[in-house]
């Protein structure tokens, strides 16, 4: 069950990092979900005005491992992405995406998360699989 951090303290711990650099931000926890959004800017555009595909897979590679790190006793565990795809489906020129990345599979070592990104109106952009591998500190 996601709850171990609450949405506050997991955007607080955005600060100085890519995840602030971006825009995203966390938005929505469920008990086997997490939600958030990032702007089609200046930051996250490639030079033809479109979203730039690594801003989508920094948002995929972000909601997940922020799942994995509320899954985990953070004393004893942490998380590290070992594979991401990202298969990119439809183009964005401005407003919010929005992230929603849903856990698939969990077991000791492993979480693996299906990360869907759509535009404003609700249409799929990316769509992208997380796996993480939980390690002993």
């Amino acid at each position: 069950m996601l709850t171990t951090i609450p949405l506050e303290t997991m955007n607080a711990l955005s600060e100085g990092t890519l995840m602030q650099q971006l825009g995203i931000v966390y938005t929505e926890i469920g008990p086997d979900y997490l939600c958030g959004t990032m702007p089609v800017d200046h930051r996250t555009k490639q030079p033809a005005g479109l979203l730039h595909g690594g801003a989508s897979a920094a948002l995929a590679e972000t909601l997940g491992s922020m799942g994995s790190l509320s899954l985990v006793d953070t004393n004893r565990q942490a998380i590290v992405g070992i594979e991401l795809n990202a298969s990119h489906v439809r183009s964005v020129t401005e407003g919010l995406v929005h992230g929603k990345a849903t856990l698939v599979s969990r077991s000791r070592k492993l979480h693996v998360w299906d990360i869907r990104i759509t535009n404003n109106a609700g249409k799929l952009v990316c769509l992208s699989r997380l796996t993480i591998m939980v390690i002993e500190k």
